[in-house]
């Protein structure tokens, strides 16, 4: 027996929509395919945090060279880079309470 469905069609930029076409051809669904499990992923997600609580994201950029000799680097020492910064981070925070001489 077959699914009971509802056809759903509303305007989108036309760059959004190459954008899906081209990842839906790549997937190898067809489009209503593609679709349904876009707008189920999505909802599925919705409401999760990405973040764990009392967890912050840092980010920021280097030059390519520089990050190349980082990796190099954290793969030579066996260090995640997660931990590497963390680290970093510490004993910076360290060195800045034993100047001031106050607890940390």
């Amino acid at each position: 027996m077959a699914e009971n469905v509802k056809n759903l069609c509303a305007p989108i930029p036309a760059e959004l929509h190459a954008q899906l076409r081209q990842r839906q051809e790549e997937s190898g669904q067809t489009l209503s395919q593609y679709m349904t499990w876009l707008i189920t992923k999505f909802y599925e997600s919705e409401g999760k945090t990405t973040m764990k609580e009392n967890q912050r994201t840092v980010a920021f950029q280097v030059p390519t060279e520089l990050f190349e000799q980082f990796k190099d680097y954290l793969k030579r020492k066996g260090v995640k880079q997660n931990a590497f910064f963390l680290n970093c981070i510490q004993q910076a925070l360290e060195e800045d309470c034993d100047e001031e001489g106050t607890p940390c």
